[in-house]
């Protein structure tokens, strides 16, 4: 599994980075960006699930490997 953070949607809400502060860094203006290429440890996927769900923009999708 792997997240990713569509740079063109985020509006640096943050929610992701709160819930899931493992996968989800945020740079100097607020707009969040997946840790590394995104790999989502097999104990973190439900707060990818959870940081996919609270994302008010909906920037931020899953892939199954």
């Amino acid at each position: 599994m792997k997240v990713h953070v569509d740079q063109e949607k985020c509006q640096g809400h943050n929610r992701c980075y709160a819930l899931a502060p493992e996968l989800f860094d945020v740079d100097d203006y607020g707009t969040a960006k997946e840790i590394g290429d995104g790999t989502v440890a097999p104990e973190l996927a439900d707060k990818a699930r959870l940081a996919v769900a609270n994302c008010p923009e909906f920037a931020i999708t899953i892939t199954e490997d």
